[in-house]
């Protein structure tokens, strides 16, 4: 099962920096770092790419940069995560480093073939539950749809939205390839 930690440095706990919570999860084993800070400049997100990078990463796992291609390429991060109306992964292609993942956020069905048609690497489908850290103006999707999703297509489909220890089993035996999340990597 692959997982996916999503930074979020607003919902941590008071006492941990976000730079904290990355070692943490380093540690414990995810495969990807999404760092979505939405609200930093480049240059703080650069630096924060940069930072997380330079701690302990026994494990390997890569980091990938919500939404800022640029900040991802410059900060030699692994990979960038897009939103689904986005230029589509093949636009970026050309000026990526071989090995870069690009991957999409999906809602539906159809987003899902259409990122993998694009030449992405992965998608995060959801909120497949009603999501624990933040409001959302999507309605759950369900297993079903989670189902369907990973069915039509070959690339990883990962979970998202709501996991929980509890429902991450039902969402792999549904088909997904992993799990992605904020809140069930925090402490």
């Amino acid at each position: 099962m692959m997982e996916c930690y999503i930074t979020d440095r607003q919902s941590l706990a008071v006492p941990e920096s976000l730079l904290h919570a990355i070692a943490r999860n380093l540690a414990e084993g995810p495969e990807w770092i999404q760092i979505r800070e939405k609200d930093l400049s480049a240059r703080e997100l650069f630096d924060l790419v940069r930072a997380a990078m330079v701690l302990p990463n026994p494990r390997r796992a890569k980091f990938l940069v919500n939404s800022r291609v640029d900040v991802a390429l410059a900060a030699g991060a692994d990979g960038v995560h897009l939103p689904s109306q986005s230029p589509p992964p093949h636009f970026w292609r050309p000026i990526a480093p071989p090995g870069f993942l690009i991957g999409i956020s999906c809602h539906t069905v159809d987003e899902v073939r259409a990122a993998a048609h694009e030449d992405a690497d992965y998608v995060l489908f959801g909120p497949v539950f009603p999501p624990i850290s933040k409001t959302s103006s999507q309605p759950a999707l369900g297993l079903d749809k989670l189902s369907r999703a990973a069915e039509s297509v070959r690339i990883p489909v990962l979970a998202l939205g709501g996991i929980t220890p509890e429902n991450a089993g039902a969402c792999i035996e549904a088909g997904a390839a992993g799990i992605a999340g904020i809140s069930i990597y925090q402490k």
